[in-house]
């Protein structure tokens, strides 16, 4: 870890002798830590394909709605202990020095009750931890356990003032356990085997369940004593016993002592690689492997800076004689821009005097810069990260390509994120075992579902089932009941991106499948919505899913959704009515519209065929009177007659366009085709 985490201030990847000499000589020794890139490289991978636990019903009355409601419990649990701040400490102390640790803890929910809790606590420092030989990498298999950490002396006696721990009788070679300043603490756990009956009780749908005598519950404990007292067959074997004890100790001083519940001591190691070679453990991470071309990098380094650092920065060389007497332009020559540098090209006999000349600039050797170079891939050779793992632009040109490029590089390491999920496995198997013996009163508890939603349950160690569900008259769930001692469970971890990649990457594929086929926006459009991060996406996706019909949603439709899917369709005949009536009366009044329009047609016509019978009787009569008067009149009076009509014509007003005719209405008279020129006469019908 020292190596991982060593820079130019603490020179950690230089070996004590080489660093003493180099200082001593005044060379330089770089760091440049290309260990730290492939270190996290590694750990962040982990960190964006963090394992989940996934817990499944293995039977004796488990259900899969119950192993649900584990599995949120569990969550809940891992949230209010930031338990993945834990997992994670772990992992980069797993890659980097080969062995990190997480434990589990119980505690009191406040100060207000007896109700305890069950977190999960990071191990800051690993070589704080000194765990019993094991043989499963899980650690299952350990029978002791110390953890210790270190308490400032003033609170060590404000917290115990009646203990005065010392070293006496302690086979300690360490002077950290008992300072000026300090007490070290210290939690010892110790497995004690022993024997206990194990029990086959029955159960409702005829099998059995079977319990150790330490699991029974008051009901079942009551069971077996009316099945003995009835002359009834109980059945039962002895099997093994594990209990863990705990001690708190400083010193040579007990201060606590306690019985863990669980079966297993709580502090859960996740390896790097582990292998016995000569009946001796070898444990290692990645570092390791990367050590030696890590020196060799910075020594290559160093010596390539040395090498420049010690040719001549010189800028003229040439004979004295050059110079003599021009000094103060040769002097500045490096700092200004002489117009001219003049030089002596004769000495005092006329011989010619070689001129100044600029030696070669400083040139890099070629043997440190090639060792930079294998320093570089034997880095990743020997972590199997190569540059296509790290982002840089190769050959691969397809994205598939480089994908597969990219999972070369981390299949070379995939076996810490292996580890790291086993680990997790064994954390999921003692929060199962934890759970019933710790929420073993009736309480409201809080889960939380994947999508990080929050709920409440009510655990009831008497109940008779794994879970139930209490609903109202409208079927909605208003109570479920929950019995973690009943039932079989199993757990396993799977590595994969978080809830939010994994939501981000449904969105789009969610978003693809509507823009190609829109008739799935109705089918799941609330999931869609729903998978959106952005504000008010849940309400969004609430009423939609309202729109969307129960057989669809795959769901069952609730009182209250029923009897607004009825008054729904109640509205839609309703609407329909309305519209069949509205287009009948339109029909109405389009017909009666047509029959006016016929009748005022036809008595326009009768007025108009009076009109002009009786402008033909006028003008007959008028005719008739021409006649008689013409017979009497002389040809002057006729004249005179003649200019008297014109002047009276062309005296009165003209008619303009659009004015009405004398006599006829404006309808009637574009009925008939009356209309009047611009020149204000009349034009008979067309």
């Amino acid at each position: 870890m020292k190596f991982l985490f060593a820079d130019s201030d603490n020179q950690e990847q230089w070996l004590p002798a080489v660093r003493a000499r180099r200082q001593l000589e005044g060379q330089p020794m770089l760091t440049v830590n290309k260990t730290h890139t492939h270190w996290l490289h590694v750990v962040n991978q982990a960190k964006a394909n963090r394992p989940g636990l996934h817990v499944h019903p293995t039977g004796s009355e488990a259900t899969y709605e119950a192993a649900m409601v584990f599995e949120n419990i569990i969550r809940h649990i891992e949230y209010a202990s930031d338990a993945q701040t834990a997992y994670m400490n772990a992992c980069e102390c797993q890659v980097g020095g080969g062995i990190g640790y997480w434990r589990i803890v119980t505690d009191y929910a406040d100060d207000n009750g007896f109700d305890q809790e069950i977190f999960i606590r990071p191990v800051p420092d690993p070589l704080a931890v000194y765990m019993s030989p094991v043989k499963r990498k899980d650690g299952s298999d350990a029978t002791f356990c110390i953890i210790y950490d270190d308490m400032p002396r003033a609170q060590f006696e404000a917290k115990y003032p009646n203990v005065a721990p010392s070293l006496v009788g302690m086979n300690v070679t360490e002077s950290g356990w008992l300072t000026k300043d300090s007490v070290r603490i210290a939690e010892y756990y110790e497995v004690e085997e022993g024997k206990e009956w194990m029990y086959a009780i029955p159960n409702e749908g005829g099998g059995f369940a079977f319990k150790r005598e330490s699991e029974l519950s008051p009901l079942e404990r009551d069971l077996l004593k009316e099945l003995a007292t009835n002359g009834e067959e109980v059945r039962r074997r002895r099997v093994d016993k594990r209990t863990i004890r705990w001690y708190l100790i400083a010193g040579n001083q007990v201060l606590e002592r306690n019985t863990w519940a669980g079966k297993w001591i709580p502090v859960i190691r996740v390896v790097g690689e582990e292998i016995v070679i000569d009946g001796k453990m070898d444990r290692k991470g990645l570092v390791r492997y990367l050590k030696d071309p890590q020196r060799m990098y910075n020594y290559n380094t160093s010596a390539q800076v040395e090498f420049g650092a010690l040719q001549t920065k010189t800028p003229w060389v040439g004979p004295l004689e050059a110079f003599e007497g021009l000094e103060n332009y040769w002097a500045t020559a490096n700092r200004e821009n002489h117009a001219y540098l003049a030089y002596n090209g004769m000495d005092e006999n006329g011989n010619p005097i070689p001129k100044p000349e600029r030696p070669q600039p400083p040139q890099a050797a070629e043997a440190f810069t090639a060792g930079m170079q294998a320093a570089a891939i034997e880095m990743m050779m020997a972590s199997g990260q190569y540059e296509a793992t790290f982002g840089k632009q190769t050959q691969e040109l397809s994205g598939v390509a480089l994908d597969n490029r990219k999972d070369q590089g981390e299949r070379a390491t995939f076996h810490y994120l292996d580890n790291l999920a086993n680990a997790l496995r064994f954390t999921g198997k003692q929060l199962i075992d934890l759970i019933p013996k710790i929420y073993d009163t009736r309480r409201v508890i809080r889960i939380m579902g994947e999508d990080g939603q929050e709920s409440q349950i009510q655990v009831d160690p008497q109940a008779r089932v794994a879970l139930q569900q209490e609903r109202d008259a409208e079927n909605n769930v208003i109570r479920s009941i929950f019995n973690p001692a009943v039932g079989t469970y199993d757990v396993v971890a799977k590595a994969g991106p978080n809830f939010d990649t994994r939501r981000e990457e449904a969105f789009q594929a969610m978003k693809e499948l509507i823009t190609g086929v829109p008739q799935l926006a109705q089918v799941i459009g609330d999931l869609f919505a729903k998978m959106g991060d952005f504000p008010m996406s849940d309400a969004i996706a609430e009423r939609i899913r309202n729109w969307i019909p129960p057989e669809v949603r795959g769901d069952g439709a609730t009182a209250s959704e029923k009897q607004l899917m009825g008054q729904l369709e109640q509205a839609a005949q309703i609407i329909q009515q309305l519209q069949q009536a509205l287009q009948d009366r339109t029909e109405e009044l389009k017909i009666a519209k047509q029959q006016v329009d016929t009748d005022a047609l036809n008595h326009l016509a009768l007025r108009m065929e009076n009109e002009r019978k009786s402008q033909i009787d006028a003008f007959k009569a008028t005719t008739d009177r021409l006649d008689k008067l013409l017979a009497v009149l002389s040809p002057e009076m006729l004249a005179a007659l003649g200019l008297q009509s014109s002047t009276e014509a062309l005296e009165a007003p003209p008619l303009s366009a659009g004015q009405d005719i004398p006599g006829l209405s404006g309808a009637e008279a574009y009925a008939t085709g009356l209309v009047v020129t611009d020149l204000g006469k009349p034009v008979g019908q067309p």
